[in-house]
């Protein structure tokens, strides 16, 4: 299918000045008069006040007429509750998981945690490659199995007792000790990124980073699964780092984080 690119002159120049408004006041902890507004985002002041009184009128922004101030009103929450239920975040995600199935030729899936031990698959793009993995939506696991598991157990906060207990009840392929699989834990903090190499599966590496709730707590793993003997050492890194880059981003926007300029 040919990619469609919506070049920079068909931006509408109203709406992106309105969307800088608005996460301009989502930054500020206390109210803000047009002036301020409209000096800090170099906008005119006239185009500025009528941005906001078309925000007031949609219900994204209230006034104060005491003050005559501004702030971010309840519609914007709702809105932000609305894009942030299951099946529209799902949708926001999958062109992050194409788009790295597609550079690297891999299965890329999204595990969302469902209870204390058993994470489901939510999201999957499967790669084009003659040979590719496939699993079903819906399909669940234990929670700390594979990369994606080294992911939820190193976040978990757990004792090592308790990882152990958990860690033992679990049966795949080619199980790692589990002292080098707790050891590696250290590793999945340091770099929120983990790789299992046929421990698993047999034959296949999986790379997982955690995506956190707004709480700081590990929420959901992007995992990419490819066939090992495909996956060169600059392959698999640079897949790593897509991953993470991937996961990064979903984490900010639950969490709303303000996005970085460069």
């Amino acid at each position: 299918m040919e990619s469609e690119t919506i070049p920079q002159t068909k931006l509408v120049g109203a709406l992106v000045g309105g969307i800088s408004v608005l996460r301009y006041l989502s930054a500020s902890n206390s109210p803000l008069g047009v002036t301020q507004v409209a000096r800090d985002l170099k906008i005119n002041p006239s185009t500025c006040f009528n941005l906001l009184r078309t925000l007031v009128h949609e219900g994204l922004v209230v006034f104060n007429p005491d003050t005559k101030t501004y702030q971010i009103g309840l519609g914007l929450v709702e809105i932000a509750h609305s894009a942030l239920n299951s099946a529209s975040l799902v949708r926001m995600i999958q062109p992050l998981l194409d788009q790295i199935s597609t550079e690297y030729q891999v299965t890329v899936t999204l595990w969302q945690k469902v209870r204390d031990d058993r994470v489901m698959l939510i999201a999957i793009t499967e790669s084009g490659a003659v040979i590719s993995i496939h699993m079903n939506i819906g399909q669940r696991l234990p929670c700390f199995v594979g990369a994606l598991g080294r992911c939820f157990a190193a976040f978990s906060g757990l004792p090592k007792k308790q990882l152990k207990a958990a860690y033992s009840g679990i049966r795949i392929e080619n199980p790692a000790p589990f002292e080098e699989w707790y050891e590696s834990l250290t590793e999945v903090r340091n770099n929120y990124c983990a790789i299992d190499e046929g421990n698993f599966s047999r034959g296949f590496t999986t790379v997982s980073a955690p995506v956190f709730d707004i709480e700081g707590q590990p929420e959901m793993t992007i995992s990419a699964v490819g066939i090992s003997a495909q996956l060169d050492p600059e392959k698999l890194n640079n897949i790593a780092i897509a991953v993470k880059n991937a996961a990064t981003k979903i984490t900010a926007a639950i969490q709303g984080i303000p996005k970085q300029t460069s």
